[in-house]
């Protein structure tokens, strides 16, 4: 245990707190157990750093990552136990999916030790609620997504701009964002700020990296496959990505891979889950959960910078920013008459000189324009949605 209390200390020295995610505020961090989990490379391990170093004494504080060796040769709830008897009061278990029993032990160290708070991240694709250790009457699930564009822009430029509801951005409420180029830092942001590593270089080869280990091991690890699957989820992630917004023929799609519709199917979900695309629904599924998926989109822009061959479509990214954006907080659906359907609006997505035309007799509803810098009636600049957390 000592070696992992100095890897702890040395993490810890090395964190920096002058700009804490979105999550940092919304979480109840005095829950008895509570599980953050996020696609890789968002900053689940910085915020995890980043209350211990704010809030708690080291003295009965310990921060663990779950694949560590020594976790090799030791069982999680024996270390919690230990933890726990040399006065341990709070315990971080980072990326817990990379321990094989992980759910059954965290129930066990729940119920033998009441005085013991415990917070764990893990993989996207993790399911707490399923399987004989169900965990759901006993862990407090918060999701972590990556970084909004205020987020950026305060990261970035050492801002502290505030988030606005739906309702504030449709009304024209946002404010000045003290930028005196919004629409270059959005361009930028698209291409290269979603992930918080944005401002420590090499940020596409991180990205890469951060895609082919979701690939090549958090899926086949999680849906226990075998190593050739990873080779085809790979194939199928530069098809998609030339092709998205994809509008789902899975019966071709499945032939070109090699694999039945079904498992294509399963492939979609997994990667979806692991953060890496988003299926967009038709409108019947707010209304009767039967909805049908109407296209794939890639999670982030930030993906069809770094998967695309050529420079990515513009109105592919403008689409997948604002699903990616208003997805976080809200059912997205498709609409039949226009782009999107939220929450009872309507949006059609387009550039400056994208017209009311599709939207004419509807409630409602409103144009979302691309480069332009303020709004006016029912046009809301693009940029404006990456203010909603």
């Amino acid at each position: 245990m000592e070696k992992l209390i100095q890897r702890f200390q040395a993490l810890l020295a090395a964190t920096d707190t002058s700009f804490l995610r979105y999550s940092y505020q919304s979480i109840d961090w005095n829950d008895r157990m509570t599980a953050i989990i996020g696609a890789r490379g968002i900053g689940k391990t910085t915020l995890l750093l980043q209350h211990i170093k704010l809030n708690l004494s080291t003295k009965e504080t310990l921060y663990v990552s779950a694949d560590d060796f020594y976790f090799a040769e030791h069982r999680l709830l024996d270390f919690a136990e230990e933890f726990h008897k040399m006065g341990g009061k709070y315990l971080f278990v980072d990326e817990i999916h990379k321990y094989i029993g992980w759910s059954k032990e965290m129930k066990l160290i729940y119920d033998y030790l009441p005085n013991l708070h415990i917070t764990f991240t893990g993989s996207s694709i993790l399911d707490i609620f399923k399987g004989t250790d169900d965990l759901s009457r006993r862990v407090l699930l918060y999701r972590m997504h990556g970084m909004s564009f205020r987020e950026y822009l305060n990261m970035h430029y050492h801002l502290d701009l505030p988030a606005y509801s739906l309702e504030q951005i449709l009304n024209q409420e946002v404010g000045n964002t003290h930028i005196e180029f919004p629409l270059a830092a959005f361009k930028e942001y698209l291409k290269n700020g979603y992930y918080p590593f944005a401002n420590q270089g090499n940020y596409e080869e991180r990205l890469l990296q951060i895609i082919n280990t979701v690939l090549e091991t958090d899926i086949p690890l999680f849906a226990r496959l075998n190593a050739s699957t990873a080779i085809k989820m790979k194939r199928l992630m530069a098809i998609l990505a030339q092709s998205v917004p994809f509008k789902p023929n899975y019966s071709k799609l499945a032939e070109i891979i090699g694999i039945d519709r079904q498992t294509l199917s399963d492939y979609i979900t997994y990667i979806e889950k692991a953060g890496l695309l988003k299926q967009l629904y038709d409108e019947t599924k707010g209304v009767r959960g039967l909805g049908k998926v109407t296209k794939l989109y890639l999670e982030n822009t930030n993906l069809a910078y770094v998967l695309g061959k050529d420079t990515p479509d513009i109105g592919n990214l403008r689409e997948t920013f604002f699903f990616n954006q208003l997805a976080v907080m809200y059912e997205v659906a498709a609409s039949s008459q226009s782009d999107f359907q939220v929450d009872g609006y309507t949006f059609e997505i387009g550039g400056r000189n994208k017209g009311n035309a599709q939207i004419q007799g509807l409630d409602k509803a409103y144009v979302v324009k691309d480069d332009i810098e303020y709004g006016f009636g029912n046009t809301i600049p693009l940029w404006h949605f990456g203010f909603l957390y």
